[in-house]
């Protein structure tokens, strides 16, 4: 199926409800809940997942498993997306919380022929094998660690969704201490008990991640690095490799396979 609202298909007779769906550069898909679990595929473009606890990045050609009943929001780029709606009985193993996952190769063709299935496909022959061997693939995907928590406490929160929106690798603490009327070192004790990290880790990992979909728009990581206010690419290349273990260019590159 193509371009339905899960609202007007999800009482149907079925384990698996599969959807493709397109959106325009810029899109934000407001809070919202789903009664199934859902598996959320860029096919094309790259996404950000928000909850009440965490922002999950997702590039082109990963996932986002989203556990029923959790709202959400989504904020896209230009991306087309393969999206799963699971009756949570038929994936008793989904996670309590979100979760980016690899898609391989295999996964991702799956994924294409389950959104060509019938609505009511028939519960034995091909339409019903692909859809289960589309769900055995999902749980053998692997984790990534693509997620950045959220502080509960209101105003921090509202200040760190703005700077989600143009982070800044030297956007100064003062700054942030200043608009909560408090010393930075309440903000980084803030910080710290409210998403477990100080604020200069906090402020690195969510430059990152939001590179991620930089990397895939095809920008040169030089005009990456300068969006982010990094002195220098290498500079960049440095900090992303410390938190992912890879370089901008390997990450690109393996993206692409």
């Amino acid at each position: 199926m193509r371009d339905i609202p899960i609202d007007e298909v999800d009482h149907l007779d079925r384990a698996v409800v599969a959807i493709r769906t397109d959106y325009p550069p810029g899109h934000r898909i407001l809070p919202h809940r789903h009664r199934r679990a859902q598996f959320l595929y860029s096919a094309t473009g790259s996404m950000r997942v928000e909850t009440a606890d965490g922002t999950w990045t997702i590039p082109t050609r990963r996932a986002v498993l989203v556990p029923p009943e959790t709202v959400h929001q989504v904020f896209t780029t230009t991306v087309s997306t393969r999206s799963l709606y699971i009756e949570p009985k038929a994936v008793p193993w989904f996670p309590r919380r979100c979760q980016v996952v690899e898609v391989s190769a295999l996964l991702r063709e799956l994924l294409n022929e389950a959104v060509g299935v019938p609505e009511l496909y028939t519960a034995r022959g091909r339409d019903a094998a692909v859809i289960g061997l589309t769900l055995h693939e999902i749980r053998r995907s692997a984790p990534v660690r693509l997620d950045l928590p959220l502080p509960k406490h209101e105003r921090l929160r509202a200040q760190c969704e703005s700077f989600l929106d143009a982070p800044d690798i030297h956007d100064p603490a003062s700054e942030w201490a200043n608009r909560l009327h408090v010393s930075e070192r309440t903000l980084n004790r803030l910080f710290t008990a409210e998403t477990g990290m100080g604020f200069a880790r906090w402020r690195q990992r969510a430059c990152v991640l939001h590179s991620l979909s930089l990397l895939s728009d095809g920008l040169p990581i030089a005009a990456i690095a300068a969006s982010l206010g990094y002195e220098s690419p290498a500079a960049f290349s440095t900090m992303f490799t410390r938190l992912l273990g890879t370089s901008p260019r390997d990450y690109r590159a393996a993206s692409a396979l």
